[in-house]
């Protein structure tokens, strides 16, 4: 079903399922990378987090149980209070991202950090889209 919405583009609801699986399959796959990348971000987001209105963005766990409900159909919460978490979370992460580590490559950091903002901003679209009822 995911392999469907993969060409959809970004601001659509297909489109925001792709980004959410694709988040959700990260977290799987790397999940102490992810804890890192997430830990590292966290220390200098508190006021993109207050700004957002999001006051504390999921960490990686809850973020990957948050996907799962989405993507298994059984979340019964604000899909666009849903988007808006998943979007600081990747607010977060792009962050932590920009930091490379040790044996990382600064210009391949600094652009999957760059891919990491362009999804939070199309998630945090998304969330605007769905309360206008407009996210198709």
């Amino acid at each position: 079903m995911a392999q469907m919405w993969a060409d959809r583009p970004a601001r659509t609801l297909p489109g925001a399922l792709w980004r959410l699986y694709l988040l959700h399959e990260w977290v799987l796959r790397q999940p102490e990378e992810v804890g890192r990348l997430f830990t590292l971000g966290r220390s200098h987001t508190e006021v993109w987090s207050a700004v957002a209105g999001v006051a504390e963005p999921p960490d990686p766990q809850a973020l990957r149980r948050l996907t799962e409900e989405i993507l298994t159909g059984v979340f019964d919460g604000d899909l666009g209070l849903a988007l808006e978490r998943a979007s600081a979370f990747c607010h977060v992460a792009a962050v932590g991202l920009a930091e490379p580590g040790p044996g990382e490559i600064p210009g391949e950091q600094v652009r999957r950090a760059a891919r990491m903002r362009d999804t939070a901003d199309d998630l945090q679209a998304c969330a605007r889209l769905w309360r206008r009822g407009s996210l198709h």
